[in-house]
């Protein structure tokens, strides 16, 4: 059912050596490629498009739900709704992303529409990494929308990670906060060559006592581009913080954009952006060590990504 490819694939973008334990819906090339389902986790093909309905049964706790997609063709342009139904006082682990594997000249895409609802006092980790690869000219293209509403006290962390290889991507996060709800974003990303990508996280704290914090970090190399349009808006008595730091090499290109806004006069937001180069006492003090010059600036940049 899974070959060679397909577990490494696996491997490199989810940690998978075998099929998960527990819940698992894994798409292969728009097709369902393999499905399990337990007594408090359901998925249910869509009727009217495609893509899965995830429905976790309220109370669930300490149970896992991986949902990856795998791509090994080229020319393919692959749509995937899906929709989480997160029941109240549930704690589960959701773990997404994508691997293009492209050996050919056409470009092969995948994207992928994820909504959440969490509902009251439910709690969920979503982890979601995407990484490209193949020897082919085609070009990998990952557009991944995550749409997110959070009850009341209900708690939401995100995990999102582009790992390498993805020659464009428009990464588009939006989240709404109710009362007591929290939100942890970190955002993880690398490009290099002529690579694209364009990350926009859009954030409302619409109730009293909601909080949510954003943590972006970014490595450009070569040629790269990078955008970063980072949102957070409070109507009521919130606590919000945005981070977004990036290292930028060679003939790359960063741009962040962060932005606040304040509608209430409780609403505390706070908002930080830096972007530079690896300092080189970081470089020295690691090749007195021993390490190339290469070797200590990889360290530096798995530190700094990790």
């Amino acid at each position: 059912m899974l070959n060679a490819l397909d577990k490494d694939m696996l491997e490199e973008m989810a940690g998978l050596h075998e099929l998960p334990i527990g819940a698992y819906n894994i798409r292969k090339n728009g097709e369902k490629a393999a499905r399990n389902t337990t007594a408090n986790i359901d998925i249910v093909t869509k009727a009217d498009k495609p893509g899965i309905d995830i429905i976790v049964k309220p109370h669930t706790k300490g149970e896992s739900v991986h949902i990856p997609v795998l791509i090994t063709k080229e020319g393919l342009d692959d749509v995937v709704y899906n929709t989480f139904e997160i029941g109240e006082g549930a704690d589960v682990l959701i773990v997404a992303g994508c691997g293009i594997h492209n050996p050919g000249n056409g470009n092969s895409q995948h994207d992928g529409i994820h909504e959440f609802f969490v509902r009251k006092g439910s709690k969920i980790k979503y982890v979601e990494k995407h990484f490209g690869e193949g020897d082919g000219l085609g070009k990998r293209i990952l557009n991944p929308k995550t749409i997110i509403e959070i009850e009341e006290g209900g708690y939401a962390e995100l995990e999102l990670v582009q790992i390498k290889g993805v020659d464009s991507t428009k990464r588009d996060t939006e989240v709404k906060l109710h009362k007591g709800a929290k939100l942890v974003v970190v955002e993880r990303l690398l490009t290099h060559g002529e690579q694209f990508a364009d990350s926009i996280i859009n954030v409302e704290l619409l109730e009293e006592d909601c909080s949510a914090q954003i943590i972006s970090r970014s490595v450009a190399q070569n040629n790269s581009s990078q955008t970063f349009h980072l949102n957070m808006s409070g109507y009521a008595k919130c606590a919000g913080h945005i981070q977004c730091d990036s290292i930028i090499m060679h003939n790359a290109n960063v741009q962040s954009i962060p932005r606040i806004s304040a509608f209430n006069s409780d609403a505390q937001l706070i908002h930080e952006a830096a972007i530079g180069k690896i300092a080189n006492e970081q470089l020295l003090k690691l090749m007195s060590l021993g390490l190339t010059e290469k070797e200590a600036e990889d360290t530096i940049l798995k530190g700094f990504l990790k």
